[in-house]
């Protein structure tokens, strides 16, 4: 429920009541009555005499028209995809992966060597597999749609991704069909066709493709070759899939 601005108003009265008062006001015609710079009952006073409502009031209740400001500033220059809203979460699907001591220092090593290419490139503060797009879901569709997402998820097994999936690739396309499928039944977006399955380590404003692609890249793949047990490194057993909507998260288990 909405909160309106807040205006004086007076209590109307009956038609009986009505006609009686001016059937008062034609008897006592002439007469000097106590009261008579008053306003009479079941009439709205004069504008001038209302007394003003309080700032403080006032400001409990703001007009539904302003927006929160959205200054990409605050985010590290990122811009939202949608614009924000109340009443409206950001929701998003996706496989959570825990970085270990050995994962960490292997990002040390990439990230640098990256930069010295685009040095704007930012470090990600957690790390993910997305299973949906972002998509904006109203706050009473929350409970619904998590407990549809329990529901595929249920019958899924744990699995192991790497950083780039190569092995579990099919076993991730399962997932993303059966997140699909709520999406579709919420009317919302579903995920990209084809999908190419990733944990991101760094991001930066702006497309740096042609910085990254050729050398950079093969420069990297041979960090990452020559790390020791970089294969097992970046294997995880996935034990449960997660759904963040706004500030809230949700735990779908695996088998």
């Amino acid at each position: 429920m909405s909160a309106g601005p807040l205006v004086g108003y007076s209590s109307s009265g009956s038609e009986d009541e009505d006609e009686a008062e001016a059937e008062i006001e034609a008897a006592t015609e002439g007469r000097t009555r106590p009261g008579a710079g008053h306003c009479r009952r079941g009439q709205s006073p004069d504008p001038s005499q209302r007394f003003p409502v309080p700032d403080s009031v006032l400001n409990m209740f703001p007009s539904t028209e302003e927006r929160p400001e959205d200054d990409s500033a605050k985010h590290g220059g990122r811009v939202r995809t949608f614009p924000h809203e109340r009443g409206n979460w950001a929701t998003h699907v996706y496989l959570p992966y825990e970085a270990r001591e050995e994962f960490l220092e292997l990002l040390d090593l990439l990230l640098p060597h990256a930069q010295t290419y685009v040095p704007r490139l930012v470090r990600m503060e957690a790390f993910h597999l997305s299973l949906s797009q972002s998509v904006v879901l109203r706050h009473h569709w929350i409970l619904p749609f998590v407990q549809a997402l329990k529901d595929r998820m249920a019958s899924f097994q744990r699995t192991f991704v790497g950083l780039e999936v190569t092995s579990g690739h099919a076993e991730c396309l399962d997932l993303v069909s059966e997140v699909d499928r709520v999406m579709e039944e919420f009317d919302l977006t579903t995920f990209y066709p084809d999908p190419s399955f990733h944990i991101s380590l760094a991001w930066c404003v702006g497309d740096a493709r042609p910085q990254l692609e050729g050398q950079c890249l093969q420069e990297l793949q041979e960090i990452l070759d020559e790390f020791e047990d970089s294969e097992m490194l970046l294997r995880v057993l996935t034990k449960q899939v997660r759904c963040k909507s706004g500030n809230k998260f949700f735990s779908l288990p695996l088998k």
